[in-house]
Parts: structure tokens; C-alpha cells; sequence
């Protein structure tokens, strides 16, 4: 997708999800330990490190790297998301909550040694995010960029759920369409010398959490719609055909995207 057809399609990007914080803070995938190792194994992460965290919604990743004993801004322009965060990360005093976005984060130049991208880099503006990394970023920084993609194709749930979504979806197609593929992070650090790393994950869901995994998602109606109902009846009986033992399982992968700017910036 193009800068110009992103910018248009995702207008309504940094509110989309401002009805939705209570059920994603709950029932949306954590990271797993694994992205600290290895990010400590490629680019030297160590507890001296900065981290800004941008698009760090409800805080999930940041709290990876509070635990690790890093410095870390969340920089989120959603104030309910920012609000939930907050709440969230309020035991860990090394955590600093921006009121930002990708393209304009308000931190200082040459102030972070990690930036990192948790479920978040579709909604960005590819060249005015990637000219704010350069500027916030020392030099020699790092941009690990992350995503736990759910896995369409291995189960009959699997298969299911995305058939749900592809039904009532509002706008499910056209974010799942901007989902980013390894050409747009290939042009984002404008070089071929990243890493990719791909983590197993998973979650395990009763009845009422898949429903609120479900009602977190920013592309399915919202309560008063009057898909909603249907929606949830189709997800009732989802639930009965595939459950064991009262629950079903989501698997995802966790890929993580590790590299360095170049200094001409990116490719198209």
C-alpha cells in the first residue's frame, strides 16, 4: 500500500480504538521472553540501553523491556490507550508515558538506542516515521519491529475464526491487506541487512475471553451495530464446535524485524 493510499485509508488510525482499550488490555497476546534474547544475541541489548516504544498502546511490550531493567518512553497518540498503559506500567518508575506519534514523538534528537514497533508499524506513514526514528535514534541505534500474526491455516478453529472475520469484519480485509509483508520493512530500513526472527506464541481462550479477543479487534462491529449480535451468536457456535475441555487455543508467530537505518533513507 502506498503512503498516500495508507494516509487516506487510515485517517481515523490513532482513535480507532479508543471504544476497544478495556477488552484489548485483556485479551490481546503478550511478547515472549524470547525477543529479549534475541535481540540481546544480534544488536547487544543491555540493561544501559534507552528504548522508545512507538504506537506502545496499552504497554505489553514496554513491560518486556521494564522487566529486562531498561529506560523506556511509550510514545502513543491514543489518550485511552496512553490512560490504559499508564495504569498499566504505574509499578515500574523507569517507564515514561509520551503523548506522540511515529512521525512527530516530541523526544529529543539522538536520545534512544532501541526504538521498537509492537503491532503498530500498519498505521504508521512510512517516510515521516522513518525520518523521526533517524532523529531520535544514536548513532548506531537499533529498530526492532514486532508482530504477533495469528495463524490462518493449522487448525479448523483457525480456519473459522478467519472466516468470521472475513464475514463481519467492517474494514478486515483492507487493515488485513496492510498488514506489514517483509518488502515494506525492507524499504522502511532501506537495505536487505536486517534480521527476521520468527517466536511460537499462543493463547489459551474460555467463552467469554475469546469474545472479548474478538471485541478488541478495531475491524469488528461494535456493540449497537446490527452485525454485532450475529456476529457473536457465529462466534458462540464457533466456540462449541472447537473446544475441548471448555476452552480453544490462537496460535500466532511472533516476528521480529531487527535492524539499522540507512543514512539515504528508504527504497521504493
Amino acid at each position: 500500500m502506498s503512503e498516500a493510499s495508507r494516509a487516506v485509508s487510515f485517517a481515523d488510525a490513532k482513535n480507532r480504538f479508543s471504544n476497544r482499550v478495556a477488552d484489548y488490555l485483556r485479551y490481546r497476546p503478550h511478547y515472549p521472553d524470547g525477543v529479549l534474547d534475541f535481540l540481546r544475541s544480534q544488536s547487544h541489548l543491555s540493561v544501559a540501553h534507552t528504548v522508545a516504544d512507538i504506537g506502545s498502546g496499552t504497554g505489553f511490550l514496554a513491560e518486556l523491556f521494564l522487566k529486562n531493567g531498561n529506560q523506556v518512553f511509550g510514545v502513543e497518540p491514543n489518550q485511552e490507550m496512553r490512560e490504559a498503559g499508564e495504569e498499566y506500567l504505574v509499578a515500574y518508575p523507569r517507564f515514561a508515558s509520551i503523548n506522540g506519534s511515529a512521525e512527530a514523538t516530541t523526544l529529543p534528537s539522538s536520545s534512544v538506542d532501541f526504538i521498537t514497533v509492537g503491532q503498530a508499524f500498519h498505521w504508521f506513514k512510512p517516510e515521516p516515521s522513518r525520518r523521526e526514528f533517524a532523529r531520535i535514534l544514536r548513532p548506531a541505534g537499533w529498530v526492532a519491529i514486532m508482530w504477533n500474526d495469528r495463524t490462518l491455516s493449522r487448525t479448523g478453529f483457525a480456519v473459522s475464526y478467519e472466516e468470521l472475520l472475513v464475514r463481519f469484519g467492517t474494514d478486515y480485509s483492507r487493515v488485513r491487506d496492510a498488514y506489514p509483508q517483509k518488502k515494506d520493512i525492507r524499504e522502511f530500513f532501506g537495505h536487505e541487512q536486517f534480521l527476521t526472527h520468527e517466536l511460537p506464541n499462543f493463547q489459551h481462550f474460555d467463552l467469554e475471553s475469546l469474545r472479548g479477543r474478538l471485541r478488541s479487534s478495531s475491524y469488528v462491529p461494535t456493540e449497537g451495530n446490527p452485525n454485532f449480535a450475529p456476529m457473536m451468536a457465529a462466534l458462540d457456535a464457533l466456540f462449541a464446535a472447537h473446544q475441548q475441555n471448555g476452552r480453544v487455543v490462537m496460535e500466532f508467530s511472533t516476528w521480529v524485524h531487527l535492524g539499522q537505518l540507512t543514512a539515504g533513507g528508504s527504497r521504493s
